[in-house]
């Protein structure tokens, strides 16, 4: 049923703000206000006015396959009892298991279906990332949200790292989407793909200069294969991952239980540091003093008792 990952929009502070940051942090291309591209693509980043919401995660948007109309998805959705909105003929808006807000676009025909470097120039920087890739949510309910990316929306497992992370696709890369299990849900890290380490080194060194700093990388995953760089994003709580070398599947490919362990995933040194997997204030500061680093560790994160007081 989906045949693309079309977006992921994020709730900002200030619409204008955003846009240019990302715009001048990571190389993308405004189509709009709030509308941020790779390369020619109408939108690989939507910003919204958070409003009296925290600025996050807002919703990832999918494109159906070619095959599958909105009315097709729609019945594929009450077949499995998932509930929905239709608006009109635009798309659909429905939810997972947690709560994470979804949007499944209607098939879109390319401009061109020349590869990229063939097509003709647009207004994107040189250097600019050649696509989103990937998302990645942590979650408290891996069995069930699994099932239900497979069951309701047609992915394919691809891989499991043992019982606390899995991973899933929809054409030939490793993956498109990948859940690991920490307990509780919260959008982790939207993915650019960059042509090689080359194009990462200097991006990252771009991003230094801006005061970025990085949660967790260079890596070289094992589960996936690419090599991986996670810089922190504190305006909107998330990270964004600078990959390539990913993972190209057979056609057969059989699902895999890679062992949970360091080698699965960094086969060139350590695990994230803890703070990697956390969003709350005493996190940020421990991964931009590296604390840890220093022999002062990380505090208990927060009880939702605590964040609600």
């Amino acid at each position: 049923m989906i045949g693309s990952l079309q977006h992921v929009a994020l709730r900002v502070a200030d619409v204008r703000e955003a846009t240019d940051r990302w715009a001048a942090q990571f190389g993308l291309t405004e189509r709009g206000p709030g509308l941020l591209s790779c390369d020619d693509e109408p939108c690989a980043l939507e910003l919204v006015e958070a409003g009296g919401a925290e600025p996050g995660f807002d919703h990832v948007a999918w494109g159906l396959r070619r095959d599958v109309s909105l009315d097709a998805a729609t019945a594929r959705l009450d077949a499995h009892g998932v509930s929905h909105t239709r608006v009109g003929e635009e798309r659909i808006e429905l939810a997972d298991l947690e709560g994470n807000a979804l949007h499944l676009l209607p098939f879109r025909e390319p401009a061109s279906r020349l590869v990229a470097h063939a097509r003709p120039a647009d207004r994107q920087p040189l250097g600019h990332p050649r696509k989103l890739g990937h998302v990645n949510f942590l979650t408290g309910r891996i069995a069930e949200q699994k099932d239900f990316y497979i069951d309701a929306l047609g992915m394919r497992l691809t891989d499991w790292l043992g019982d606390g992370g899995v991973w899933l696709s929809i054409n030939s890369e490793h993956h498109v989407m990948a859940l690991v299990n920490k307990g509780y849900s919260h959008f982790h890290h939207l993915a650019l793909d960059t042509v090689d380490i080359g194009q990462m080194r200097d991006t990252l060194d771009h991003l230094g200069r801006h005061g970025r700093w990085l949660g967790w990388g260079p890596t070289r995953h094992g589960v996936g294969g690419n090599i991986a760089s996670y810089v922190r994003i504190v305006e909107e709580a998330c990270f964004v991952e600078l990959y390539c070398d990913m993972e190209q599947l057979d056609a057969d490919h059989e699902p895999r239980v890679w062992p949970d362990d360091r080698y699965s995933s960094n086969t060139w040194g350590p695990l994230p540091p803890r703070s990697y997997f956390r969003f709350d204030t005493a996190a940020v500061e421990s991964e931009r003093e590296s604390l840890e680093a220093q022999g002062i560790p990380l505090p208990p994160a927060p009880t939702n008792e605590e964040i609600n007081a």
